[in-house]
């Protein structure tokens, strides 16, 4: 099993696009290489701008969860 217990989290609750994201970006920049960043959202469109986010940037999305409209995201910054 995965450990995810993160080295810091991002809790976007009650923000919209874009503000989510670039939330994500600022945070993501501060990590160690290899850190475990968990994200808590609230905005759909989270769900497919997340995956993205971690696709262009060469990101690990490790877990993604939703539960009764929170939208949770564990990410693993890039080693280089």
């Amino acid at each position: 099993m995965t450990d995810l217990t993160p080295d810091a989290t991002l809790d976007a609750t009650g923000l919209n696009c874009p503000e989510p994201v670039m939330m994500l970006h600022q945070h993501i920049r501060d990590l160690a290489p290899g850190g475990l960043l968990k994200v808590i959202a609230t905005d759909p469109s989270t769900r497919r701008d997340i995956p993205k986010f971690c696709v262009f940037l060469d990101h690990e999305l490790v877990q993604q969860q939703e539960d009764a409209g929170t939208y949770l995201y564990w990410i693993r910054k890039k080693l280089a």
